[in-house]
Order: C-alpha cells, then structure tokens, then sequence
C-alpha cells in the first residue's frame, strides 16, 4: 500500500494571478506617486521663491532698490539644495522710477513636465493654476 502525501504551495496558475495583481497595482500607483513627487518639489520651490520675495523687500528697506541674482547670492543667500537640483532661478530687476521685480524658476530634468514658476513683486504669481 502506497501512502500518498499532501503537497503544500502555490499552483503555477496561482502565482501567475498573483503576479498580475501586483501589476496591475503598480501601475495604477507609479503614476501618481511620480504625480506627488513633482507636486511636492513644485511646493518646495514655491517656498523658495516666498523666501526670496520677502529678502527682497528687506533689501529695499534696506538700500532703496530691489536685490538681483547677484546681490541676493553676495548677501549669502542659496537656494536650498532639493530646489536647486530641480530648478533654476533669475530675478529680473528692471531699471525704472518704480522699483519692480520678477522672479523666475526653471525647471529641469524630471521636473521639467510640470513647467515654469514666476512670481513678481506686486504679488502675480504664474501659472495661476500650478499655484
């Protein structure tokens, strides 16, 4: 008499549903968790550029004319590390009676799908709808 003994695992067509499963979850997730990345890092750069805003308008207290790039960088400013590996930046201070400023963020690499940031001294900032 031959004693038969109950194997215990995981069917081939078993494993199989299971692989898809995960599948089909990871690529319902990857896309919006790549979606949350760019949100966060646009929200970081948004910070920086208030930073900026407001040591702009001490600067003007201070010396009666708006900062540009240079002057901002000589007053020991740098944008923080996680912005600056996504973004670039410029001020643009037009010369004129009234004193005006715009600053702008480029982006790049991966973040470059979600675009451009401005902000200007009168407080307009673009896209609206990235804000």
């Amino acid at each position: 008499m031959v004693k038969r003994t109950e194997q215990r695992g995981f069917s081939l067509i078993e494993l199989m549903i299971v692989i898809a499963i995960i599948g089909i979850l990871a690529a319902i997730a990857y896309p919006n968790y790549q979606e949350y990345i760019i949100k966060s890092n646009r929200a970081a750069a948004q910070a920086a550029m208030m930073d900026i805003a407001n040591r702009e308008q001490q600067f003007l207290l201070a010396n009666r004319a708006y900062a540009d790039k240079t002057a901002l960088e000589n007053s020991d400013y740098d944008l923080p590390d996680d912005v600056a590996g996504r973004y670039d930046y410029d001020i643009e201070v037009p010369a004129g009676t009234v004193p005006t400023f715009t600053i702008k963020f480029t982006a790049k690499g991966p973040q470059t799908s979600d675009g451009d940031l401005e902000l200007n001294s009168e407080g307009l900032k673009t896209p609206p709808e990235k804000w």
